[in-house]
């Protein structure tokens, strides 16, 4: 048994390996000493006679979510090894394998989640005399990518991507042009990736395999070989961690760094518009005292908005006839929030579904938010902003509904 997990965890050197033995999660060895004194639970060992017992500790199965939170929270990642065959079944020894790793940007538990924000994990390559950029939140499938020749205003974004995880290649470590780039994620996780995943042949397979697409000029990065070499590494790592494909990510979002107002870092700590300046939290900062939103995902759009401020004056004008409209129409303000209520985080429980993470509950609360479409919809109707116009043909999924 104990080779078996050896030989395991040999292949996860960087993360807690969680060994399930039967309805318990064990761990040993040194990964045994860290979980202890993080999770608070008793060490004890194996083989308590041999001149070097072996160190080991465990919980119930049932309890993974709490223990997984709380070590994603001091930085560590987790790699989950289950039995992968009925022991019933078994000759000998039971089958087990890693099946989902983790890490402090690859989370979709609602537990592990600020619900009014995006978690995200960055890639950085260099390619061709640009820095690229590339980021996923994998809980709602938000996947972004950008590419500059000015190295400071890439630094500038990753501050303001604000990601939980960053992904660089092995060779970086020793490139000073790399520097300046891993100091500013100096208290984000970083996991140095084989240079092999960063090569831009090797991406552009890969994203193009992901989006079922035989080129990538429908999404703009076609000549972006920068970005697509950090976008490839997100895609690499996503498999690489999750052991499966992931299908609810469909496309990527290209955009150029001055299509923004940029409002450097200083800026944003002094004015507090996402944290105050003395405990660090949203209390009193300008996205708190706007946020009045009814659902996570208007949280997170309308966090999204102030993070990226318009400058072209057309797209602005939009935004504000649409407020100016809602403005004036109180009743259907009023019962478009109403029905806003009882409207889950359709993106996050998707993302679940996709991935085979879902519960009842979480089939359930989307049942319930797909109900409300119709009525939201009709009441959309009554407004003339263009903003407030739902695609043509949209399919209102009350067949998904009555089937749940």
């Amino acid at each position: 048994m104990l080779k078996q997990y050896l030989s395991i965890k040999e292949q996860y050197p960087d993360a807690i390996l969680f060994y399930r033995m039967g309805d318990f999660y064990e761990m040993f060895f040194e990964d045994a000493q860290v979980a202890s004194r993080i999770l608070e639970i008793t060490l004890t060992s194996r083989n308590k006679n041999d001149e070097s017992p072996v160190p080991m500790c465990g919980f119930p199965h049932r309890a993974a979510r709490g223990y997984i939170a709380k070590l994603i929270s001091h930085g560590y990642k987790v790699a989950v090894c289950d039995q992968v065959e009925d022991p019933a079944k078994a000759k000998g020894l039971v089958k087990r394998d890693v099946v989902r790793v983790i890490t402090p940007g690859m989370i979709i538990e609602n537990e592990l989640l600020d619900e009014r924000a995006n978690n995200y994990v960055l890639a950085v390559a260099y390619q061709d005399g640009f820095v690229g950029i590339a980021y996923l939140d994998i809980s709602t499938g938000t996947f972004r990518a950008a590419e500059s020749r000015d190295s400071a205003a890439v630094i500038e974004e990753i501050r303001r991507v604000a990601p939980s995880e960053a992904l660089l290649a092995e060779s970086s470590k020793n490139d000073p042009f790399f520097s300046p780039i891993t100091r500013v994620l100096s208290e984000v996780s970083i996991s140095y990736l084989d240079n092999k995943a960063f090569e831009h042949q090797r991406g552009y397979e890969r994203l193009t395999a992901q989006f079922k697409t035989v080129t990538l000029e429908g999404f703009g990065c076609e000549n972006m070989k920068a970005a697509v070499c950090a976008a490839g590494a997100v895609v690499f790592y996503v498999r690489e961690t999750q052991k499966q494909r992931i299908e609810h990510l469909t496309r990527i979002e290209t955009y150029w760094l001055d299509k923004y107002l940029l409002v450097d870092d200083q800026s944003r700590q002094n004015l507090e518009l996402f944290k105050n300046i003395r405990t660090g939290t949203r209390k009193a900062t300008l996205l708190g005292v706007i946020d009045r939103t009814a659902t996570a995902m208007g949280a997170r759009l309308l966090a999204n908005w102030l993070r990226y401020p318009l400058v072209d004056p057309d797209s602005i004008r939009l935004r504000h006839d649409a407020v100016y409209e809602v403005k004036e129409n109180i009743q259907i303000r009023r019962s478009i929030r109403e029905k806003l209520k009882s409207v889950y985080d359709i993106e996050r429980i998707g993302s679940k579904i996709v991935m085979r993470q879902a519960n009842a509950r979480d089939l359930v609360s989307l049942k319930r938010s797909l109900e409300m479409l119709p009525g939201m919809w009709s009441l959309l109707a009554e407004l003339k902003t263009a903003l407030f116009r739902p695609p043509e043909n949209l399919d209102p999924l009350q067949g998904l509904a009555e089937l749940i």
